[in-house]
C-alpha cells in the first residue's frame, strides 16, 4: 500500500504511473537492543498513512495486550510479527515493510538488536543504500552500535543516519546529543562511511521524525523523513564493465537459445562483443529478449535473456562479460568472511561457496587474521566463531569468476554452504585473486594407479577404521593387516597416534587441527592406494564432513568406512593412553573427540566390540573377498 493520495479516487491510472517512475530506496535499521527500531518504523509507516483499518484495529487490541505503552498505541507491534517477539519485545528476525511518500519509495529492514542475531543483520544489510543507526540517548554508543556500525561498512554502505533516539528521556538535551555524536564519529573515523547525518529524534513521540519538533529548537538539521526522501545515492553500477551470470539456458525449441540472468552491472546492447570467462569463448549479442518483447539495450538490474550470434558453450554458472573488460577467474583468493554458524569455522573442511548461480566446493584454507568488531584492531586466531569476522585465504577447487566486492557488489560477494547440513554458515566479500607460485600444475605421470594394482595382483583400498578414543581401532586394523600380509597382500597401516609422532607433529587437538589431521591422513592415503596398496588407516576422525570428504577424494567403492562402535564406558576402562583420565582431571578442555559428541557415520559398516578376542578374526575374513 502506498501512502494516501487524492489520485486513488480521481485517476488511478496516473497514480500507477507516478508511482512506477518514482525512486526506490532501500534502507535498514539496526541498533542495540531496545534502542527503538520497531518503534521508529512502525511510526514512519503510521505517519504515512500505512496502515489499513484491519491492522489498525488489531494494532489496538494487541497494544493493550501485549503492549508496552499503557493505553497507547505500541507502534513496534507493526514489525514484530513473531509471536516470540512479541512477548519479550524484541525483533528476532529481519522485517521487510515497504512505504513511500510523494517523494520516493522505500523498502526498510528492521533487523535485530541482540548480538546472537548479527547474522540476521548481516543479511538485511546486504541490499542496504543507507543505514539507520539507532542509539538510546541514556546509554549512548554501546558495544552493539560499533559491531553494526562495521558490518554495514563491511558490506559497502557508505550513508549513515545516527538516529540518536528517545530523547524526550534525556530532556532534549543538547549537550547529551553533542556528546554521543562526538563519540560515533570518532569510532567510525576509519569505517570508510562517506556522510554520517546525525538526527534527534523521539521514535515513541514522533519528534523530528516528518516534522521538526519544537522540543530541540537547537537542531537546524533535515527531518529524518526529509532525509531519506532527499538523500542522494551514487549509483554507478550502469558506468561499471557488463556483468550477468547465466541462471539459466533457456531451450523451448531447436531454433531458440538463450541465457537467462539478472545485470549485475553494465549496459549491454545487440552487437556487444561479450565472451564467456570460464571458457574465454567470445560472440556477439544478438538479441535481448523481455516478456513484454525485445530490448535497444538493458542496464543493471534487468533480468533478461540475450542470444548471441554463435554457437559457443555457456552452462549456468557461466559469467559474461566484454571481451576486453573480463572479471577475476581465480580458484584461491582473499575474503572477508562474517561466521553465521553456531558450529565454528574449521579450516581445511570442504564447504561449498555460492558465488550468484556459480558453486563449487572450497576450504578456507587459512584464516590471516580475525577483526574485533569493538576496536577495529586485528587479532590471531585460527576459526571463526558464530558473527566473528576475519580475513580469510580460499581454495575452491575450480576458478570463480569475480570482481572485488569493493568494486562491484553484484560480483564479488558469496556465501559458505555446510556440505554436510546444506546450511548456509557465513557470508563472504572477495577483497583478491591469490596467485599461485609459478611453475605450480599437474604433472603427467605413465606408470598410473591401474599399472601399479596390476603389478600387485590386487585392488587398491583405503579402510578407515573410526571409533571413539579406545575403541580397538588400532587393534583391529593391525589384525586385518596381519591376515592380508599372511595371505601376500601389499598392506600398509596409517596409525593416528603414530602420525603425530612425524607428519602430524605440528598440530593439536582443537576441531581445525583435528580437521588438518584427517585431511593429511587422507592424502596419504589416497597417494597409497595410486600406489595399488591397500591401506588401513585408524583415526579417530569423529566428524562425518572430513570423512567424506576423504571418501569423496577416491574413486567409487575404495573407500570403506568401518565404524568400531565400543561403549564409552569400555573405552574408559581400556584408557590406555590416558586421554579419559585427563579429561576427568580437566587436562584436556580442547580434546575434540571427548567434550563434544562423536558424530556416528551412517550407512557403513559396523563392529561392536567389549574385548578384543581371537574370534574377531572373523570380521577380518569377510573383507578379504574385496581384494581378490
Amino acid at each position: 500500500m502506498a501512502h494516501q493520495s487524492d489520485l486513488i479516487a480521481e485517476d488511478i491510472l496516473t497514480y500507477l504511473k507516478t508511482q512506477e517512475e518514482k525512486g526506490m530506496l532501500r534502507f535498514i535499521t539496526c541498533g542495540s537492543v531496545d534502542d527503538g527500531k520497531s518503534t521508529l518504523i512502525g511510526r514512519l509507516l503510521w505517519d504515512s498513512k500505512m496502515v489499513f483499518e484491519d491492522q489498525l484495529a488489531a494494532l489496538e487490541a494487541d497494544s493493550k495486550r501485549v503492549g508496552t505503552q499503557g493505553e497507547n498505541i505500541d507502534y513496534a507491534l507493526l514489525l514484530d510479527g513473531l509471536q516470540a517477539e512479541r512477548e519479550q519485545g524484541i525483533t528476532i528476525d529481519v522485517a521487510y515493510r515497504f512505504f513511500s511518500t510523494d517523494k520516493r519509495k522505500f523498502i526498510v529492514a528492521d533487523t535485530p538488536g541482540h548480538e546472537q542475531y548479527t547474522r540476521n543483520m548481516v543479511t538485511g544489510a546486504s541490499t542496504a543504500q543507507v543505514a539507520v543507526i539507532l542509539i538510546d540517548a541514556r546509554k549512548g554508543v554501546l558495544t552493539q552500535t560499533k559491531r553494526h556500525s562495521y558490518l554495514v561498512s563491511l558490506v559497502g554502505i557508505r550513508n549513515v543516519v545516527l538516529a540518536i533516539n528517545k530523547m524526550d528521556l534525556v530532556d532534549y538535551d543538547q549537550q547529551r546529543f553533542d556528546a554521543i555524536l562526538e563519540e560515533y564519529q570518532e569510532f567510525a573515523a576509519g569505517l570508510g562511511f562517506e556522510d554520517i547525518t546525525a538526527i534527534p529524534i523521539s521514535a515513541l513521540e514522533g519528534d523530528n521524525i516528518l516534522a521538526l519538533s519544537d522540543r530541540t529548537p537547537w537542531y537546524k538539521g533535515p527531518t529524518l523523513m526529509e532525509h531519506l526522501e532527499t538523500v542522494q545515492i551514487a549509483d554507478d553500477t550502469a558506468a561499471k564493465p557488463f556483468r550477468m551470470r547465466v541462471q539459466w539456458v533457456n531451450r523451448p525449441n531447436l531454433d531458440f537459445r538463450g541465457f537467462c540472468g539478472t545485470i549485475a552491472s553494465g549496459v549491454i546492447r545487440p552487437g556487444d562483443p561479450v565472451a564467456v570467462t570460464s571458457s574465454g569463448q567470445t560472440s556477439r549479442v544478438e538479441r535481448i529478449v523481455t516478456m513484454d518483447g525485445d530490448l535497444p539495450e538493458a542496464v543493471a538490474g534487468q533480468a533478461v535473456t540475450l542470444t548471441l550470434a554463435d554457437e559457443i558453450d555457456i552452462s549456468r554458472g557461466d559469467l559474461l562479460a566484454p571481451a576486453q573488460q573480463r572479471p577475476h577467474q581465480a580458484d584461491r583468493f582473499e575474503a572477508r568472511v562474517v561466521w553465521m554458524h553456531e558450529d565454528p569455522l574449521l579450516p581445511g573442511r570442504s564447504y561449498l561457496i555460492k558465488a550468484g548461480s556459480t558453486t563449487a566446493p572450497a576450504q578456507i584454507s587459512e584464516v590471516k587474521f580475525k577483526v574485533n568488531v569493538n576496536t577495529l584492531q586485528q587479532e590471531p586466531g585460527k576459526t571463526l566463531e558464530l558473527n566473528e569476522v576475519g580475513v580469510c585465504h580460499i581454495s575452491a577447487t575450480k576458478p570463480i569468476p569475480f570482481d572485488p566486492y569493493r568494486e562491484n557488489r553484484g560480483t564479488g560477494n558469496f556465501i559458505i554452504i555446510d556440505r554436510y547440513t546444506n546450511a548456509t554458515v557465513g557470508a563472504g566479500m572477495i577483497d583478491a585473486p591469490l596467485q599461485r607460485a609459478t611453475g605450480n600444475h599437474w604433472q603427467a605421470i605413465d606408470i598410473d594407479k591401474k599399472a601399479h594394482a596390476e603389478l600387485k595382483g590386487q585392488m587398491p583400498r583405503l579402510l578407515w577404521f573410526t571409533g571413539l578414543p579406545g575403541a580397538g581401532k588400532s587393534t583391529i586394523a593391525n589384525l586385518v593387516q596381519k591376515k592380508l600380509h599372511s595371505h601376500g597382500r601389499h598392506t600398509y597401516l596409517l596409525d593416528g597416534d603414530n602420525l603425530r609422532q612425524g607428519l602430524n607433529r605440528d598440530l593439536a587437538d582443537s576441531d581445525a587441527d583435528q580437521v588438518e589431521h584427517i585431511r593429511r591422513v587422507a592424502e596419504v592415503g589416497k597417494l597409497f592406494v595410486d600406489s595399488g596398496t591397500i591401506v588401513l588407516a585408524s583415526v579417530i576422525s569423529p566428524f562425518r564432513s572430513e570423512r567424506r570428504v576423504a571418501r569423496e577424494s577416491l574413486e567409487a567403492g575404495e573407500f570403506i568406512e568401518i565404524f568400531v562402535d565400543t561403549p564409552r564406558e569400555i573405552c574408559q576402562q581400556r584408557d590406555e593412553t590416558g586421554y579419559y583420565q585427563k579429561d576427568s582431571a580437566g587436562v584436556l578442555k580442547d580434546y575434540t573427540h571427548i567434550d563434544a559428541a562423536y558424530e556416528v557415520p551412517f550407512w557403513v559398516f559396523e563392529l561392536r566390540t567389549s574385548n578384543l578376542e581371537p574370534r574377531h578374526w572373523s570380521f577380518a575374513r569377510q573383507w578379504f573377498k574385496l581384494f581378490y
